[in-house]
């Protein structure tokens, strides 16, 4: 059996992270939260706010789902970050990925793709050959992204979007649920529609 990890956050993201350790038989230690009247996650030992001193020997995931603050907080974090990659995943021996990235269920990552730190691939989705995944990005369930696509830092691609090959999305840009990305994207962009229309700038937003 693997060691345990610690987890930051104990909303209902922190459900699927627990079943991708499960599914690697890597124990849940307990969870971190800074808000004591949070609705817990009934099957994790709630520890309560973050405590540098707190079994420093363990690795930690945050638990987080919202990227500005997942950035946030690693940069508070003093405990090693653990990475997640469930069971089922079909991940390529030449990607690489950062630290704190979790890789969930069904996803596929292709050969020379490259992921950052404290990223999430979520459910079903499909990342094909020579993709770069800046960190903090979140990669919605059963999107695709084809071959050599670009993604910068914070970006949120939503669920069931696809990326066309050879596009470069800017950095904290939201690609809304279903898109089709025809070109490429600028920065804290936000697009929806097939094909994908920016419809707003978000950088007074970060």
């Amino acid at each position: 059996m693997n060691n345990s990890v610690l987890l930051y956050g104990a909303s209902g993201h922190s459900k699927v992270i627990c079943s991708v350790f499960e599914s690697i038989h890597t124990p849940i230690h307990g969870v971190f939260d800074d808000n004591l009247f949070i609705n817990k996650v009934t099957y994790l030992h709630f520890i309560g706010p973050y405590n540098t001193n707190y079994k420093p020997d363990l690795s930690l995931i945050i638990s987080i789902g919202n990227n500005i603050i997942r950035r946030r907080i690693s940069t508070l974090i003093k405990h090693q970050f653990a990475i997640g990659v469930h069971s089922t995943a079909i991940i390529d021996k030449f990607v690489t990925f950062g630290d704190g990235t979790v890789i969930m269920h069904n996803t596929i990552v292709q050969r020379d793709s490259f992921i950052g730190k404290h990223c999430i691939i979520n459910t079903n989705a499909s990342i094909d050959h020579d993709c770069i995944i800046n960190d903090f990005v979140h990669i919605s369930p059963s999107a695709t992204l084809c071959g050599n696509v670009k993604v910068g830092e914070g970006t949120h691609i939503g669920a069931g979007a696809t990326i066309i090959p050879n596009i470069n999305i800017g950095k904290w840009c939201v690609i809304g649920a279903g898109a089709v990305i025809t070109k490429d994207i600028p920065d804290y962009s936000l697009v929806v529609g097939v094909p994908g229309k920016i419809i707003k700038t978000l950088k007074n937003e970060f």
